[in-house]
């Protein structure tokens, strides 16, 4: 291998004396907050720090300094590079190399995702936060024998799905000795995913740290005005200053002569840069391109590509480069802004040759994608077999889970494809990748350029289809079920199977909008047009679709037996089909219309644990919300409190915000079903000024939510009124409030609004054929019964509701006989219906029905107390979730794997679960766990 001469070493200029003074010259918060990090790995805890600020301030100098105080720490550096394309995890891997001899300890999950991500094995894509997780189980389990400090460099030019992955760690990093601290720059869109960490903002230098700084870079004296103004001039930025140190005169500097106005490099460092860089020779200024080009920082792949390009070694040594680059044991920019004048400083032409001479040398078997990337960049004008490469490489980084890589690549292609048509289907393919990636609005964008250009009408169905789905992964959905309708429609003469299943996705679009009926009626007309399927060849997809139709046309014993057959399997336990995967929400939302409570609960039991034994986070996250709706509704408000934490964090984690609405009405329903009124109408209030205008669904969920409270209160008039403005007009999910509007119509007098909700629920209820749906039919009918029925009735239903798993419904139906009993003057009955209620409201937490329930015992004569409410200690959320999977006799390790985060948070916890309850072991934890105590009989 050809290497420069021996004889290089790294430099250290006066300039780079002058930046490790910077660093500390006014800057007693920032270290501080720096000393704080490394106290807190040494304390066995993590730490976590952005530093944000513009080019120049001195966040590297931070960063070394940091370095420098860790010498008992283990030190990882990785900076990003503003001329590196997405390359996959490259960023993540860099940073990840002293660790990774530990791979093969890590969970076989989390080692195969790693693996892939880095190329090192073969595989499908792995989610990239199952990647996080590898990531972060690599770096504790590295910090058990030494304390770990990360520093990640420009953060803001880290390729998108490292800073994803970090920002990911970072957010799950508690009770482990790992450190990360990142710079970037102030306002930059790929460091978002930093965004609520905890950070601190580097500004300028005070006008006393201004003087010294400059002082003592130019050994000289600084005149105190003159320090003053050039303070003024560039806000208080070290790395201007010291370069204005180095610029100036003493006479200048003296104030014997005036400053130039404005002042020398113009206020823009980039230009002084590029002045110098263009200053040196020819050769200089070639060698210097060639480092900028290359991102990798490998001295060896400069050298040997100078060498083909005819420059000598010896070029790098002249007088001024010092100034510039460092080029051992890494080629190294002293700032970012240096990178980016010796690459833009040359001609374009003089940057294609730089790239072909480092495509020359680049190894095509060892690093295909950064020798594909050169060769793209070599490229003076459209260049097919370029593209085609380009496009073989979008496969490889797809197949690693590079999603942002193969967009990337792809969109690179487009623009050296000479043929129209081709393009466009490579812009279509990127916008799909850029979706996957998360990156809606790019998607968007994307298809913007792609769909006039595309020649055939399959090809612009398609497109239009994925303008849909970036809809609603925008959260758009009117517009996304309008979009994903269109597209179904182009798609049916060549894509049946494409068509029918963009009409599902379109179905559950309208149902999250909660569209009136216009949209259903639309639905409608798609599908009846659409081709139909055989039985034999019906999938999960056709099965919903054709379910879902059937209940919109009224039809419903039809859509009721073709929903059941959907659901069965995954009802049953089954692992999720392949086929059904991508429709878990449509699922979701059959099961909650057949009011079959048993299939949905083992749903989102297998769902949940099969989509963290898979890593699959953003799957897991919607599963997540399925599960904290059926913990609601069956009372399991610790449960509850413990899955909505965990997803707000999950969400936090990995920058899926969209979850964070439904988490928002979940936590609103609540308060409500537990009746904490002081907590549940600001966020209700919130919520509903949140949602007004663009999320419909979002809002009825709100009003459901508020007609339950009000229920619980007594204030019928109220909670009739919140009821009926929950029930949306024609949309098949809005059975679950007809219930309560009953409820509230019969207790305020509103006889005409309950019966109506009765007419609407019964036939659907009837083909339901479940013992939740029989159950609310027979309350909500001896509600409005005549009194010699009304009895059978309140008995079926608590029939019916005994075998029910929605344990608050059952109560609700004790409480509403119990009453109807004693207005009969039937105390003694009454007192058991109403005794039964209160001890289910009060086991449960439910204190505003409990004390409805508690009102009503006392007018019978008889008085209850509620339940002591223990000891005032409790567990967290999480707390109660790891010791939930404790008592179940999982290992630490076997937690932190379903819970993504670390063995030693897992510990961390447990210890003080075990204080808390008084325990010392799994056993005993087992046994005096809140949810391992014996069930109550009204449970049973």
């Amino acid at each position: 291998m050809v290497v420069g001469p021996g004889n290089l070493r790294p430099f250290q200029p006066i300039a780079e004396e002058g930046r490790a003074i910077s660093a500390l010259l006014g800057r007693a918060v920032e270290t501080d907050a720096l000393e704080g990090v490394l106290a807190a790995i040494r304390d066995g805890l993590s730490g976590v720090l952005v530093l944000r600020g513009e080019a120049g301030v001195g966040k590297t100098a931070l960063l070394d300094w940091a370095a420098r105080q860790a010498g008992d720490v283990q030190v990882a550096r990785v900076a990003g590079a503003e001329a590196e394309m997405d390359m996959g995890f490259a960023g993540l891997h860099q940073l990840l190399v002293p660790f990774l001899s530990g791979l093969d300890g890590l969970p076989t999950p989390q080692r195969q995702a790693l693996g892939s991500a880095f190329g090192l094995v073969d595989g499908p894509p792995p989610d990239r936060f199952l990647v996080g997780m590898a990531a972060l189980t690599l770096l504790t389990d590295a910090a058990a024998t030494q304390p770990v400090l990360c520093l990640v460099d420009d953060a803001q030019w880290l390729n998108q799905v490292s800073i994803e992955v970090l920002g990911f760690v970072a957010r799950r990093l508690y009770a482990e000795p790992v450190g990360m601290v990142f710079a970037s720059r102030e306002v930059e869109e790929r460091a978002v995913v930093l965004t609520g960490l905890p950070e601190l903002t580097i500004g300028g230098l005070g006008e006393e740290a201004v003087h010294e700084l400059l002082a003592t870079s130019a050994a000289a004296q600084v005149d105190r005005q003159v320090s003053f103004r050039i303070a003024a001039d560039t806000a208080g930025n070290p790395l201007a200053l010291v370069e204005l140190a180095a610029e100036l005169t003493a006479a200048e500097l003296s104030g014997a002569e005036p400053l130039d106005w404005p002042l020398r490099f113009r206020g823009r460092l980039e230009e002084l840069y590029r002045s110098r860089v263009r200053a040196l020779p020819g050769g200089t200024q070639t060698l210097l391109l060639l480092a900028a080009a290359d991102p990798t920082g490998e001295p060896a792949l400069i050298w040997n590509a100078a060498r083909t390009l005819g420059i000598d070694p010896e070029a790098g040594q002249v007088a001024g480069v010092e100034r510039l680059v460092s080029w051992e044991p890494r080629v190294r920019f002293r700032h970012p802004l240096i990178r980016s004048a010796a690459y833009y400083a040359a001609l374009a032409a003089a940057r294609r040759g730089a790239h072909q001479a480092l495509a020359a040398v680049t190894d095509p078997e060892v690093d295909p994608d950064r020798r594909a990337w050169h060769l793209a960049e070599a490229a003076a004008g459209p260049d097919e077999q370029v593209a085609a490469e380009l496009e073989r490489l979008a496969d490889r980084a797809r197949s690693r889970g590079g999603w942002g890589s193969s967009a990337a690549f792809l969109e690179r292609a487009a623009a050296l494809t000479p043929d129209e048509d081709h393009q466009a289907r490579r812009m279509l393919a990127a916008a799909e990748n850029r979706l996957v990636a998360g990156e809606a609005l790019a998607a968007r964008e994307l298809l913007g350029l792609a769909t006039p250009r595309l020649a055939d009408g399959p090809a612009r169905a398609r497109a239009r289809r994925l303008e849909g789905k970036s809809l609603y992964a925008a959260g758009q959905m009117p517009e996304a079920t309008s979009v994903l309708l269109d597209a179904a429609r182009m798609l049916q003469p060549s894509e049946t199977r494409l068509a029918r299943d963009t009409l599902l996705d379109a179905f559950v679009a309208a149902q999250s909008s909660g569209q009136p009926e216009a949209g259903m009626a639309e639905f409608l007309r798609a599908i009846r047009s659409a081709p139909k399927v055989a039985d034999s060849r019906a999938t999960v997809a056709d099965l919903l679709l054709d379910g879902f139709a059937a209940m919109g046309e009224r039809r419903y014993q039809a859509g009721a037996a073709l929903l059941r057959r959907a659901i069965a399997p995954l009802a049953a336990g089954q692992p999720i089909p392949d086929d059904a995967l991508p429709h878990l929400m449509a699922v979701s939302q059959a099961a909650g219309m057949l009011y079959d409570d048993s299939a949905r609960y083992q749903m989102e039991k297998r769902w949940v644990a099969e989509l963290r034994d898979r890593g699959a986070i953003a799957a897991l996250l919607p599963a997540l919300g399925t599960q904290l709706s059926a913990q609601v509704q069956e009372g399991r408000f610790a449960d509850a409190e413990a899955t909505l934490a965990e997803g707000r964090a999950l969400s936090e984690a990995t920058g899926y915000r969209a979850i964070l609405g439904p988490y928002a009405w979940q936590e609103l329903w609540t308060l409500a079903r537990r009746g904490q009124e002081a907590d549940a109408r600001p966020l209700a209030a919130r919520l509903l000024r949140e949602f007004a205008g663009r999320d419909r669904y979002e809002v009825l969920r709100v009003q459901g939510a508020l007609a339950v409270l009000e229920l619980g209160l007594g204030n019928y008039a109220a909670a009739l009124r919140h009821a009926l403005d929950a029930v949306p007009q024609q949309n098949v999910l809005g059975f679950v409030s007809f219930a309560d509007v009953v409820e509230a119509g019969t207790r305020c007098g509103e006889r005409e609004a309950a019966t109506g909700a009765l007419e609407a629920f019964t036939p659907w209820a009837l083909a339901s054929g479940t013992d939740l749906a029989l159950g609310l039919l027979a309350r909500s009918r001896a509600l409005l019964a005549d009194d010699d029925q009304a009895e059978a009735d309140y008995q079926l239903a608590i029939d019916h509701l005994q075998r029910c798993r929605l344990v608050p419904e059952r109560a609700r139906a004790h409480q509403v006989y119990g009453e109807w009993l004693r207005r009969q003057r039937r105390r003694r009955d009454a007192r058991d219906q109403l005794r039964c209620a209160f001890e289910m409201f009060d086991e449960m937490g439910m204190t505003a029905f409990a004390g409805r329930a508690r009102a009503e015992l006392r007018a019978t004569g008889e008085r209850a107390r509620p339940r002591s409410l223990g000891s005032p200690e409790v567990l967290t959320p999480q707390e109660a979730q790891i010791a939930r999977l404790a008592a179940e006799r999982l290992s630490n390790r076997e937690i932190a794997s379903q819970l993504f985060i670390s063995d030693r948070t897992v510990e961390y916890h447990l210890h003080k679960v075990f204080r808390k309850l008084d325990v010392t072991s799994r056993a005993q934890l087992a046994r005096t766990f809140p949810d391992h105590k014996q069930t109550p009989a009204w449970r049973d």
